[in-house]
């Protein structure tokens, strides 16, 4: 995205700058903040960070020199602030000694990125999923826990207004008894061909891009924005839109966690996975079914990148199916119930989303500086992120081995599976080293 785009979609969607008041009461206190992946989507936090009135960029780091020179004139264009600039996320964190550290970096840098913050004594904004892997994850939280800061992670739908109301409307009893849910994210697509691997663009550093991660060649289809396709650094679509919807569902239960968990799927449609020196398609499925057996109810999983939804109502969401009638919470159109007993009309609220990306930063931001404040807890904070990133993680470990795993929620072990206990975590490329628990 250029300077100009940046620009222009900031005033679209109102994020003029706003006089340093909140809740009718002076700012006090100016937070330092510093932003980690200087690209498209951590830009937009950073943004509603300035917008609170209550934070000034003093730092931006990226490994691609580009990208960080565009943000930081952005960012002074839309501020006033100067924000230095820095390739090296440790190096930013010496020297600038920020209050907050926002993290917007591919999911495989998340973990070192939050601990190293953490270790310093910063508040983290960290985007979701916590870790690539369950044990990076694990880390993060135990980090958090040592460090006294606040961790609050990207999971806007715990706060969106119509996902408050219609949890509201659900554990109210109005839909019954809930057996089942059903959550999905269809798409369009089809067969997928390679594209050429070539240089890094100039000024970027790929090594570092690809840090503790296998180092593949540079291909368009990984950077920018593609990444999340591609195994060594995300979990495709599971990992990416799975994680808000399977944390709805521990919104709504009492239980904290699935005994037992299977997926499968694989890339009939989009074809083999390619990776040469000379070419690369992506490798993450283009469909999968995962299903997570509680106690009490079972959920099921469901993504696939072609064919679309068109023969059903609903693209995204969640369907809770109770003995009343069956609840959809979505993501554009809101939600509603749709009452057993014809007779009985159908209840529906409609979004209320921050345009024009659709999501609930602000509300998110606002969240994260009262529980820095001290007068309340993070909504999606470091406990609550974990528990949902552990989900989708578990049926990728599933998925690659081709059957169920039991989970031991409360010890967080997989039990009787040493194979599957072996993929919580990966190697990582020397020098870099795996984190400690």
């Amino acid at each position: 995205m250029n300077r100009r785009t940046f620009l222009q979609g900031a005033a679209t969607a109102g994020l003029a700058l706003q006089a340093p008041f909140i809740l009718g009461r002076p700012a006090d206190r100016k937070f330092r903040t510093a932003l980690i992946g200087s690209g498209w989507w951590g830009k937009n936090i950073l943004v509603e960070a300035l917008k609170s009135g209550r934070c000034t960029a003093v730092a931006l780091c990226d490994v691609d020199a580009t990208t960080l020179e565009i943000a930081a004139d952005q960012i002074t264009d839309l501020s006033g602030d100067k924000p230095k600039t820095y390739s090296d996320y440790r190096e930013l964190l010496a020297k600038e000694k920020p209050d907050i550290v926002i993290i917007a970096t591919p999911d495989h840098w998340h973990a070192l990125q939050t601990i190293a913050a953490l270790q310093a004594g910063v508040h983290v904004f960290v985007e979701k999923p916590t870790g690539h892997t369950i044990n990076e994850s694990r880390a993060m939280l135990a980090a958090a826990r040592a460090s006294g800061r606040v961790v609050q992670a990207g999971l806007h739908r715990r706060i969106g207004p119509h996902h408050v109301s219609g949890m509201k409307f659900l554990k109210s009893g109005a839909v019954g008894e809930v057996g089942m849910v059903r959550l999905f994210a269809h798409s369009g697509g089809g067969h997928e061909n390679p594209s050429p691997n070539s240089a890094p663009p100039k000024g970027m550093d790929w090594e570092t891009w690809c840090g503790p991660a296998p180092l593949r060649p540079f291909n368009r289809k990984l950077h920018p924005g593609g990444w999340r396709n591609f195994l060594d650094y995300a979990n495709g679509t599971l990992g990416d839109w799975g994680v808000h919807w399977l944390d709805q569902v521990l919104w709504w239960s009492e239980e904290k966690y699935p005994k037992s968990i299977f997926c499968s799927g694989g890339r009939p449609i989009a074809g083999p996975a390619i990776l040469n020196d000379r070419e690369q398609t992506t490798d993450t499925p283009d469909h999968q079914a995962a299903t997570f057996e509680f106690e009490k109810f079972t959920c099921t999983w469901e993504h696939r990148h072609f064919a679309g939804n068109e023969a059903e109502k609903h693209r995204i969401g969640a369907y809770f199916y109770g003995t009343k009638g069956t609840l959809h919470i979505g993501w554009r159109d809101g939600w509603t119930f749709y009452p057993a007993n014809n007779r009985e009309k159908q209840v529906h609220e409609d979004s209320q989303l921050q345009e024009p990306d659709g999501h609930n930063l602000k509300l998110l931001w606002d969240d994260f500086l009262a529980a820095i404040d001290g007068k309340i807890p993070p909504v999606a904070g470091i406990e609550v992120a974990h528990r949902a990133s552990v989900m989708p993680l578990l049926a990728m470990i599933s998925w690659k081995l081709g059957r169920s795993v039991a989970w031991d929620g409360a010890k967080e072990e997989i039990l009787g599976d040493p194979a599957a206990t072996a993929l919580m975590s990966r190697p990582y490329r020397a020098p870099y080293q795996y984190p400690k628990i």
